[in-house]
């Protein structure tokens, strides 16, 4: 109830403040804006307060009263000009609103539910699929902030500082600091910030296409319903194998028609793939959106609390998901580029662009020179590839380069092509340039060691792709009245463009599987309750650890699956944690090296590596034993 009361009082603020700055804007707007700005504040504060009372109750009350200087010096000084009265097309407008984001919201919270650490009767705890790989790598980085001295740790690698856009994953941490559940502390946020990105994508596709309801329920659905032409691939030849292919999309571990490796099906479902696993990517797109408004409004309305508004909010993203930061900065410059090809007064955008690079230019260098440079040029993972991975390794296309787009991007692929040829005389060139400088970008530039992430570019070139693709399908429509099948025809296309997201997602509502077993939930509840916060376990390399994930310990070497991808060299640390287990009474000085506290061992190690498990028990105290899970004392100093 704390951590609801306290996101609450975050959200008040914001929308005090929105309403004050921006009291011209629909009701709408101004709620939209005013929750997202008491998000990013509720992320932000709480860290900077951590740098001196740790990640704590204490920081979150200085935040909290932080909050206040800005709510109140901001209320006092201005005063609301008259609400617009609501017109009829804007109450239709507020009826489909709701009528896509209700449903929406209430799916997306129950895959929140099934997917983050869902509890079962015995103890355990159930996962999808989508969460099966990444949600014990943002569940560490959340357990692990609790409390923690900052600079925070990556408790994933001994000595390695916390490199990876986490705020998303403290705001799950400030959550099960004041006291909701585990499970909760991530399905609660995520559920709201999937609320904020669809209210988001829908209020900003009213900004760039008008009040027109069908026109952005269209792009809306193009978007989070997106999947390609992989359904062909399912069900062709269906008869002859008895729909064996079709049934296995409801039962294979990833056989759905938007995301087939082996058939070059890369453009996964955002929903299923991205928002529910990829937590700090959902952040970024909650807080995205509503720079790209003001964005737009700074640029055409002139208005000077926009581009204050747009500053803060770009600066503050790196550490909310930093190719989110990059996509941004790629469309501004596009967009901008626009601009002073249209502006009459130039000199003005000039100096309205010099002043939100400089502002931004502040506020994010110290959050890129301590995390994405490091991570991304130290780490060696920028390199130059075209066609993204239809020209994998740069080792020659695997299919036709428009052929590769229209099967993974759909049918919408091609709207999109016909939108940007008339980009000019429907008036969208600022929109076509700012989203043409992400593709062209993530179509040329690598910059993670797994080059299936720059996806997380192209999707927000397909964001603002998909509504101009909308946008020129609506005119299509306008020209072929009268022609009967027209209705058909629309239904034929809008089916073949949101069938196969439909079933990713009907596969990911089914799937299920257990992630934690109950003897390691309560090992790692023991590990949280009886072992100091900033203890060093010696452990096995495996992904499913319940004393990084659970209990937020530091470990000497995580997964490779997580470590390796962050471009980090664990090498050392991997063959140590080798040598220990096959000789622990003779590798003392490796517990020394990294100051180990205590030692894990679980099927998981035995399995992994060679485990001496009688000189375990013979050298080292045993402090708990328990469904095959043992926890000795190091008794290092």
């Amino acid at each position: 109830m704390i951590a609801v009361c306290y996101t609450v009082y975050f959200a008040i603020g914001g929308l005090m403040i929105i309403g004050r700055l921006f009291p011209e804007k629909r009701t709408l707007t101004r709620g939209w804006l005013g929750l997202c700005l008491g998000v990013i504040s509720e992320m932000w504060l709480p860290v900077l307060a951590a740098w001196l009372f740790r990640f704590s109750v204490m920081a979150h009350t200085a935040a909290a009263l932080a909050y206040l200087v800005p709510v109140v010096l901001i209320c006092r000084q201005k005063r609301p000009a008259d609400i617009v009265p609501a017109k009829e097309n804007d109450r239709k407008f507020v009826r489909f609103f709701w009528l896509l984001l209700i449903p929406f919201t209430l799916f997306s919270g129950y895959l929140q539910w099934t997917h983050m650490l869902m509890p079962a009767a015995d103890g355990s705890y159930w996962c999808g699929q989508s969460t099966y790989g990444d949600l014990c790598m943002h569940l560490s980085f959340m357990t692990s902030l609790k409390d923690a001295r900052f600079p925070p740790a990556y408790n994933l690698l001994y000595g390695t500082g916390l490199a990876y856009p986490y705020l998303t994953d403290s705001l799950s941490t400030t959550f099960w600091l004041l006291g909701m559940p585990v499970n909760l502390a991530l399905a609660v946020p995520g559920t709201y910030l999937m609320f904020l990105t669809y209210a988001g994508f829908i209020l900003l596709g009213r900004r760039i296409l008008g009040n027109r309801p069908y026109t952005i329920t269209a792009a809306f659905l193009f978007f989070f319903l997106n999947g390609g032409l992989g359904f062909l691939y399912d069900f062709d030849l269906a008869f002859r194998d008895n729909f064996t292919r079709v049934l296995e999309i409801f039962t294979g571990y990833y056989k759905t028609p938007a995301n087939q490796p082996e058939l070059n099906l890369r453009f996964s479902n955002v929903i299923a793939d991205l928002m529910i696993p990829q937590r700090s990517l959902l952040g970024g797109w909650a807080m995205v959106l509503p720079a790209f408004y003001y964005l737009i409004e700074t640029f055409e309305n002139k208005k000077r609390t926009s581009l204050v508004l747009l500053s803060l909010t770009a600066g503050a993203m790196p550490l909310v998901h930093t190719h989110t930061f990059l996509a941004l900065g790629l469309f501004s410059g596009g967009y901008i580029l626009a601009r002073l090809i249209s502006d009459e007064n130039r000199k003005q955008t000039l100096k309205t662009a010099g002043i939100y690079l400089a502002l931004v230019l502040v506020l994010a260098l110290p959050q890129l020179l301590g995390n994405a440079i490091r991570q991304t040029v130290e780490g060696g993972a920028l390199r130059i590839q075209f066609n993204w991975v239809n020209n994998s390794g740069n080792m020659g296309f695997i299919d036709g380069y428009f052929w590769f787009w229209i099967k993974n991007a759909g049918l919408p692929y091609i709207l999109i092509l016909c939108a940007i040829v008339e980009c000019r005389r429907r008036g969208k060139l600022d929109i076509v340039l700012g989203m043409t400088a992400v593709y062209a970008v993530a179509e040329f530039i690598l910059f993670q060691p797994n080059e299936y992430d720059n996806n997380k570019l192209f999707y927000l070139w397909y964001l603002f792709a998909v509504m101009l693709a909308a946008d020129y399908g609506s005119v299509l429509m306008c020209r072929l009245e009268g022609l009967r099948g027209r209705v058909i025809l629309c239904a034929l296309f809008m089916a073949g463009s949101l069938l196969s997201g439909a079933l990713s997602l009907a596969r990911e509502a089914v799937s299920s599987y257990q992630l934690f077993s109950a003897g390691a939930v309560e090992a790692g509840e023991w590990i949280e309750e009886n072992t100091e916060r900033e203890a060093v376990f010696m452990t096995g390399q495996q992904h499913i650890n319940p004393v990084c994930s659970l209990a937020g310990r530091q470990i000497i070497c995580g997964s490779d699956l997580y470590v390796f991808f962050h471009g980090l060299d664990y090498g050392e640390q991997r063959q140590d944690c080798i040598r220990f287990y096959a000789d622990p009474a003779g590798s003392q000085d490796i517990l020394k090296k990294y100051r180990v506290d205590y030692i894990y061992e679980s099927d998981y190690e035995r399995a992994e590596m060679i485990v001496d498990v009688e000189e375990l028990r013979q050298t080292y105290e045993l402090v708990y034993e328990r469904d095959g899970i043992r926890i000795y004392r190091s008794g290092i100093e």
